[in-house]
């Protein structure tokens, strides 16, 4: 799997943000308990099967204690890994690799959850067109690193922020029809605003759905609809746009919207409620 590679800059700034938070560079156990000279090693050991994202993130993470930190990643980003495999080894003073543990872990289960979850969607629904997308269901300040976990996964990032799509949804449609404006004007507004958007329609009825239709958007998104619902809105639409199918959507449940026909599925779950993953920093003293 080929992935675009996280900004360093990105990565940076979110480590440094996180070690100041956790005030690892003042730890008052490691400073006053262990020698400055106390080498070590250490393994990131998985507890349990999983889709690894966020490798980059824990070695800055040490190297952001201490520069002179050796780690090797033993498994690349987006990979899928078992039981009991080591993930990355890190060699260095003790002190630099217990004050950075805590908060490499953190990225690395929390990414790893999220690329684990997404991989899961992605075989679900293998077998049909449609493909998993995430939502701006994101931790505040961690949107670039979740969404690159859910790349990691196999699943597709959709709109990243407000500005780089447009979706008018049910308060939207609700200010236009204030103003005596049809959605056909709202959609047309956005395009004479922002030249070469893509614009997307939230519906969650067949009613509004020919509605959407009439606007001409790029996505229509089918919002909380019965499956069955669904399959009708796929033969009405024939191919005029592309259908996004969101709320609620499970693991148990996707693949009955993907056999609809539909585009695409959006599930808030990939980042708003994949588990941290079961990983742990293994320690060895040297010396």
């Amino acid at each position: 799997m080929m992935l675009e590679p996280l900004d360093a800059g990105l990565i940076e700034r979110l480590v440094r943000e996180a070690l100041e938070e956790d005030r690892a560079f003042e730890d008052a156990t490691t400073l006053a308990t262990v020698d400055a000279s106390l080498m070590g090693r250490g393994v990131f050991l998985a507890k349990e099967d999983g889709v690894l994202a966020g490798i980059a993130v824990a070695r800055a993470t040490f190297e952001a204690i201490d520069p002179g930190v050796r780690f090797e990643g033993s498994v690349v980003d987006g990979s899928a890994f078992s039981k009991g495999d080591i993930l990355a080894e890190v060699r260095g003073p003790v002190r630099a690799l217990l004050q950075a543990e805590r908060v490499a872990l953190n990225f690395l289960q929390r990414m790893s959850g999220t690329a684990t979850m997404a991989s899961q969607f992605v075989r679900e629904v293998q077998g049909t067109k449609a493909v998993i997308l995430d939502t701006r269901k994101t931790t505040p300040g961690l949107r670039d690193l979740e969404k690159y976990a859910v790349r990691c996964g196999g699943a597709t990032n959709h709109r990243r922020d407000l500005a780089v799509m447009a979706m008018i949804k049910d308060n939207h449609r609700e200010a236009l029809a204030r103003e005596g404006r049809s959605l056909a004007d709202g959609v047309a507004a956005i395009r004479a605003r922002t030249p070469g958007i893509a614009v997307e329609v939230e519906v969650d009825s067949l009613d509004d759905l020919d509605a959407a239709l009439a606007a001409e958007p790029e996505w229509i998104l089918l919002d909380n609809m019965h499956v069955a619902t669904m399959a009708v809105a796929v033969r009405r639409s024939a191919g005029r746009t592309k259908l996004e199918a969101s709320g609620g959507v499970k693991l148990d449940t996707v693949r009955a919207i993907a056999e609809t026909g539909v585009d695409a599925i959006s599930a808030g779950a990939l980042t708003h409620s994949a588990r941290a993953l079961d990983i742990s920093l293994e320690l060895e003293f040297q010396g």
